[in-house]
């Protein structure tokens, strides 16, 4: 098969792969209990804390959550790089180095589930475990070692609930939504009907999921110290994602589908806003749910392809962390928008983990869908 195989054909169903993994010390109310009290659950499960795990190719990142009125309120957070998938373009498998320090990151997110006594959540793996050799094998040490119980998702799995998490900024009067999640192995890219998401219930007409996220890409160009080297490298990388674009454009093209809304999701894009809105720090509350002008971000993107490591290094935002793959992410961006040019890209600072939670919250009865 091609790497840049067209992964996804046709819609999504609802559920497709839908299940919670539970460990020993995270586990969810019986289901012989729950129908003994239906009259009491209801209350029970209002005040139950919920957790979303999302273990990346790049980043760990955990949600914990209750059920409030605009659908959740955060009551801990954590993100750590951990970069699961170093290497593994390459070796084919995880190296002993990226598994110690993902694991010691689940562990500490083990401490966190344990604190707030979250009994019901999902910890799902991406593309790193789906790709690797030794995958199933890492998530099994990762359930001796720290009792997480890892879910390795499909692609499919992963845009739907990429989906479910950022929808609610979709314009429901407006044309068709593009949205797409750069991850760190994988970046996936949804057509979305803009009528559904009024209803809460967004539906994925078609979907693409590409083997090339920001560590993956990265992966085929070395850091290159001439400013020209650089730009080709970027163009090639740009090349590889936009050959793998190729059977999703026909589709939506043959569909009649001749202008869409941008929404992007995932570090790449909410660094580049930051970056474009010339923020000192990076601030959640003024990315999340921000636009950005296209041809504005397409203009960043280019100019800091041509920037040597150091250089993109001090730029706010950026910093020593995302030096070297935002080039990749850069990438990413740049064929999407040359493909489907649009006035502006609404910005989501939210994804699988929320997701997630609304899920597990709509299974018991607690999701409030608000704007």
């Amino acid at each position: 098969m091609s790497a840049f195989a067209d992964q996804g054909a046709g819609p999504l169903p609802v559920d497709a792969g839908d299940s919670v993994a539970t460990g020993p010390d995270i586990a969810s109310v019986p289901p012989r209990a729950a129908a003994a009290r239906p009259n009491k659950l209801p209350a029970l499960r209002r005040g139950r804390t919920y957790g979303a795990l999302d273990l990346g190719t790049n980043n760990c990142r955990l949600l914990i959550a209750r059920p409030g009125p605009q659908g959740f309120v955060i009551v801990d957070a954590y993100s750590r790089v951990v970069r699961l998938g170093e290497g593994l373009m390459e070796a084919g498998r995880l190296s002993d180095a990226a598994m110690d320090r993902t694991v010691a990151a689940l562990a500490a997110c083990a401490d966190k589930l344990a604190r707030r006594d979250v009994r019901l959540t999902r910890n799902v793996a991406t593309e790193a475990c789906r790709r690797a050799s030794n995958g199933m094998r890492f998530v099994e040490r990762v359930y001796q070692e720290t009792g997480i119980a890892l879910d390795v998702i499909n692609a499919g799995e992963e845009a739907r609930l990429a989906v479910l998490g950022c929808h609610m900024l979709i314009d429901g009067s407006g044309p068709p939504a593009l949205v797409f999640d750069i991850g760190g192995g994988s970046t996936e890219v949804m057509l979305v009907a803009p009528a559904s998401v009024e209803s809460g219930d967004p539906e994925i007409i078609d979907w693409v999921s590409l083997p090339w996220g920001v560590v993956s890409l990265a992966e085929t160009e070395p850091q290159w110290a001439g400013a020209a080297d650089r730009e080709a490298g970027y163009a090639r990388m740009i090349a590889r994602v936009s050959a793998g674009l190729d059977g999703f454009a026909g589709r939506i093209a043959a569909r009649g589908v001749d202008a869409v809304q941008l929404l992007g999701t995932a570090g790449t894009i909410t660094t580049l806003a930051s970056v474009e809105m010339g923020l000192p720090a990076y601030d959640r509350r003024r990315v999340d749910g921000s636009s950005v002008d296209a041809r504005s971000l397409l203009a960043l993107c280019r100019s800091i392809a041509i920037r040597s490591a150091a250089e993109r290094a001090r730029i706010a935002c950026i910093g020593h962390d995302r030096a070297e793959l935002i080039v990749a992410g850069c990438a990413i961006v740049d064929a999407i928008l040359s493909r489907w040019p649009g006035d502006e890209v609404r910005v989501a600072d939210r994804g699988i983990r929320e997701g997630i939670l609304r899920t597990l919250m709509t299974r018991d009865g607690v999701w409030t869908n608000g704007r």
